[in-house]
């Protein structure tokens, strides 16, 4: 679609909202306040709507609200978050309303996709996380704020690094090689799931990506809501086959500019080590094994001596106000977190204007504007995910003798007795350098307007504009493989561009007493435009004190390379249609269909339809529960549907060629017309329930899950180019299935004192099935592990299996390793998908004083601990450090043992950790200038229990084989920190 074609069709909708309206009928004006029923006080933020219209305010700081209505409407809806909704019937010019906090849940107003619904109205499994229920701490991106909030997401930390990725899976995998992570979408913009962020390897290889998310200030969400099943994920057609993840922002309230304060400061240290000897167990291991070198009479801790005390501080303002034709909240934050890795830090500067104003007299013109900027620059430690035997920094810190000093200069970087390839890991971060910088901004504009009462118009119109640029090096003095005496640097830049336009006809009747219709239609077009360049050089003079990317000139022709690409466009055009029908607001029924086409795929298969069905039933509205006094709410959901999957490269259906110098090309993919969707066809089946006078309240879900047509990049075979790849299709299926339990309980209920307590269980189970053939996975780096792989995809296993040599102990006599058969035969063994994800969350408040306790872990599942295996192994006793686990056992490991993959590697992954835990104090009004001041002190990662003898069992270090991803390996991974952070907030 061209440019021009976008913006006609922008704006030959837009014209609708000036229409000129007939004559309506005289409109009344009804003002009154909206108290809290505990305590009397204002509530703010209360949505204020004439019921079976879209018309609506909401209230001021001290609750207040000013609304002008039809004069056929009788009867105002009350909705706010936490509270139950309220219908009050209007008997004059003023209607006083005391709000009651909501027990049961069913009652909220949650997101869904391009709306809202009542809880108690919904048909699909969505689970709602709102701003008070966050975990709290320092997170740079928003998706720690729920990490063991929701029954069937499982959310892991790739790295302990700042900024660093996450890899979070609602209801399990669902792909083989396009992708698993959920879609997002801010404020109504589906986010594209890629960073900006230039990604640069080195010769330590390939480092960790970052958070695409970390432009998002946390402090700036409202509600974070995830959307699970088909009847909810289904609207959002090929990109929801992962789930949706729902992010609104906090909004502008009515009444005087209010000022919101928050600031915090914290330290951070190491959560766990990975135990290797110290310099006097080194010294009598080396006397156990007769070794005559390797003691050079000092004691050093190498890891200590990179890692850090940091420390963080985190700074956030926001100024809200408005009336009812206009409301704005602008807000600035700042962000620096320094790293437990000396040299590596993160700082984010953001800043966001929300706004929504109406205009006409009928106040039936809205316009929503929004923008958001945000600018990172994050200072990356010499880590990656794939070192060779020499290691990035944490494993050449965990190989360091721990006998031999750590000092050192450039002419003389390691002691040459040691060994010319061990490294210092003290010269290796002064040798190494690396910044990146990248700028977000998020922009849209929504007008809408009420062509009736009943039918509104929406348009919104977004740009996601972002920027990266990224500067390593590493000096030529280091004796790194292919990096001493020439050096490394590199300077890399990417820019994306996506725009979304979207128009909405939004129908809300209802139709008689007993029947309500809200309806739905919808047409949208989406863009996505990424490319970048670059310039990379070695053989550099060295000049002490100045960076190598600031001279890349100086370095020969030969040696200096330069690099650009263009991703094909990427355009989606859609559209879609819901309808919920509702009858004595007990029963519920929805459909939903939408139509993707995809410039991702083939010609012959570029539209896609991906339809939904499902129902609801309010059993506890029924004659024979209205009055019971056990069963408060009971409602029973059922659904189904289909979703696809576009996340692969663009243009993976085409020819995509690289270009060398003058005319030589090659090309890296080859077209296929008949690649097709990837789709999923969901099933679900809930019940949501509050007993005991709403004291205890909770859902159980049952759901399966069956892709079919997975996407894959395959080989050409003969008589094609060898190294020929392209995309299809390919035969069998993945099957996922699952029970979810959410229970929360209110166990004390008092004026001073309250208490509850809040659990969610997942038990899933994925299997692979009528697959052809197998691929490897989970690739190896390091000693004696060259082109070794540790996972494969096999049919009628889970995904990502282990398949390992099976290892059976040490030889008595040898001290060499047996292995089943000699070690000739591989075995599958257990996956990296846990079988149970568990969080469970705790509250008290006793008068001014609240203690909140989140944890999750995840059990059934096994990790391969590869630091063990290739970074810390026997054979390095005499030169290098070792694991003090291959110690005191009953047989004594001979050191010529090699190192092989195998089953001794595999350990159980389960845990439970502290995830974070907060104690808070209300000061109140002080002064009477700062308005609610509360003081907490809170602290995360405070402690896991777990039997995995690594850094942390909540790790995924990227370890694909050809894009075919991993699961469950950890290799000396950036470690995780804990934190201690006092905080204080208040307004003005």
């Amino acid at each position: 679609m061209t440019l021009k074609r976008l913006f006609a069709v922008m704006a030959l909708p837009v014209l609708v909202l000036f229409f000129s309206q007939a004559a309506y009928a005289q409109d009344k004006t009804v003002t009154g306040k909206v108290t809290d029923s505990k305590d009397g006080s204002g509530v703010p933020g209360v949505s204020v709507t004439a019921k079976g219209s879209r018309t609506g305010t909401q209230t001021g700081a001290d609750g207040s609200f000013r609304i002008t209505v039809a004069s056929s409407v009788n009867t105002l809806v009350f909705s706010a978050i936490g509270f139950t909704t309220q219908e009050v019937s209007i008997t004059g010019s003023e209607v006083n309303v005391s709000l009651v906090a909501a027990t049961s849940g069913l009652s909220e107003v949650v997101v869904v996709g391009y709306g809202t619904a009542r809880k108690k109205d919904l048909t699909g499994s969505v689970a709602s996380v709102k701003a008070k229920d966050f975990n709290q701490g320092v997170f740079t991106a928003p998706d720690q704020l729920i990490q063991g909030k929701v029954a069937g997401v499982q959310i892991i930390s790739n790295t302990g690094a700042p900024g660093g990725a996450s890899t979070i899976r609602i209801r399990g995998i669902s792909s083989i090689r396009s992708g698993n992570q959920p879609l997002f979408v801010v404020d109504g913009v589906p986010l594209s799931g890629g960073s900006a962020a230039p990604g640069l390897g080195t010769s330590i290889g390939d480092a960790p990506g970052d958070n695409p998310l970390n432009f998002i200030n946390p402090n700036d969400i409202a509600s974070i809501d995830v959307q699970k099943d088909a009847s909810a994920t289904a609207i959002y057609g090929s990109r929801g086959a992962n789930g949706v993840i729902i992010i609104t922002t906090k909004r502008g309230q009515t009444g005087a500019p209010k000022v919101e304060f928050s600031t915090s400061v914290g330290v951070n240290n190491l959560l766990r080590r990975l135990d290797v000897l110290t310099g006097d167990e080194y010294r009598k291991a080396l006397q156990d094994y007769s070794q005559t070198g390797g003691n050079f009479g000092t004691s050093v801790d190498a890891l200590d001596a990179v890692l850090r005390t940091s420390y963080n501080q985190n700074y956030n303002m926001a100024i809200t106000g408005g009336n009812d034709n206009g409301r704005y909240r602008i807000s600035t934050g700042y962000l620096n977190q320094e790293g437990i890795v000396k040299e590596s830090g993160f700082k984010k500067y953001s800043a966001s204007l929300t706004s929504s104003f109406k205009f006409l007299e009928s106040k039936r013109l809205g316009v929503d504007f929004n923008v958001l900027t945000t600018h990172t620059a994050t200072e990356s430690a010499p880590i990656s995910n794939n070192a060779g035997f020499q290691g990035s920094l944490i494993g050449a810190a965990l190989q360091y003798n721990p006998t031999a000093s750590l000092n050192w200069t450039t002419a003389q970087p390691i002691n040459p007795a040691l060994g010319a390839t061990t490294i210092n890991p003290l010269a290796l971060l002064a040798a190494y350098d690396d910044i990146g910088n990248l700028t977000t901004v998020l922009a849209s504009i929504a007008p809408s307007f009420k062509i009736t009462n009943d039918l509104t118009y929406r348009m919104l119109y977004s740009v996601n504009y972002k920027r990266g640029e990224r500067r390593a090096e590493i000096r030529n003095w280091i004796n790194y493989q292919g990096v001493e005496g020439r050096g490394v640097a590199a300077i890399s830049n990417n820019r994306s561009v996506d725009q979304q336009v979207t128009h909405t006809l939004n129908y809300i009747k209802a139709i008689s007493s007993s029947f309500r219709l809200d309806a739905l239609v919808g047409y949208e077009y989406l863009k996505y435009d990424f490319k970048g360049s670059g310039v990379r050089g070695t053989r550099f003079v060295d000049y002490p004190g100045i960076k190598y990317t600031d001279y890349l000139q100086n370095v020969p022709a030969a040696d200096r390379e330069i690099f650009s690409f263009a991703d094909p466009l990427a355009e989606l055009q859609s559209y879609f249609a819901r309808a919920t029908v509702n009858f004595r607001d007990k029963i519920n029924f929805t459909v939903t269909v939408r139509r993707d086409g995809s410039s991702k795929f083939g010609v012959n298969n570029r539209y896609g339809t991906f339809p939904s069905a499902a129902a609801s039933w309010n059993i506890n509205d029924e004659e024979f529960l209205k009055n019971s006094r056990f069963i408060n709410t009971l409602k029973l959901r059922v659904s189904w549907g289909r979703t696809g999957n576009q996340e692969f490269p663009t243009g993976a259906s085409k020819r995509v060629v690289s270009i060398g110098q003058g005319v030589n090309q090659s090309t890296v993919n080859y077209p296929n017309p008949d690649v097709k969707w990837e789709t999923n066809t969901l099933t679900n089946a809930g019940l949501d329930f509050a007993i005991l006078d709403s004291r205890i309240t909770g859902s159980l879900d049952y759901y399966t899950r069956k892709t079919t047509d997975a996407l894959f990049q395959r080989n050409v075979t003969a008589p094609g180019p060898s190294d020929g790849r392209y995309w299809t299709n390919l035969p069998g299926s993945i099957n996922n299935s699952g029970f979810e339990i959410a229970l929360n309980g209110a166990i004390i209920r008092g004026r001073d004192l309250n208490w509850n307590m809040g659990v969610n269980l997942s038990f899933q189970k994925n299997e692979l099935k009528d697959f052809v053939g197998t691929y490897e996975t989970g690739t190896l780096n390091g000693q004696g592990s060259s082109g070794a792989t540790v996972q494969r995809l096999a049919s009628g296993y889970p995904l990502n299996v282990y398949y390992l040599r099976k290892f059976e102990g040490l030889d008595k006599a040898t001290g060499q390793s047996i292995y089943t058969d000699d070690g000739n035969t591989l075995f599958y063994f257990g996956s990296p998908n846990p079988k149970t994800v568990v969080g469970f969350t705790t509250d008290l408040t006793y008068k001014k004083w609240s203690l909140v306790v989140n944890m999750n872990g995840a059990y059934g599942h096994y990790l391969y601990n590869e630091t063990n295996m290739n970074v810390v192994p026997i054979g390095n006793l005499g030169t290098r450090n070792i694991s003090k686990s291959l110690l005191g056992g009953g047989v004594k490991e001979a050191l010529s043992n090699p190192i092989a993959p195998s089953s001794r590697f595999l350990e159980k992954g389960d845990y439970i950790k502290l995830a974070n835990a907060t104690i808070s104090y209300r000061l109140g009004d002080v002064a009477k200038t700062f308005k609610g001041a509360v003081v907490s002190l809170t602290g995360q990662n405070l402690f896991v229990l777990t039997d995995f003898t690594g850094f942390d069992p909540e790790v995924n270090v990227d370890k694909n084989v050809n894009g075919v991803p991993s699961l469950g390996i950890e290799y000396i991974p950036y470690p995780r920190a804990r934190t201690i952070q006092l905080s204080l907030t208040f307004s003005l």
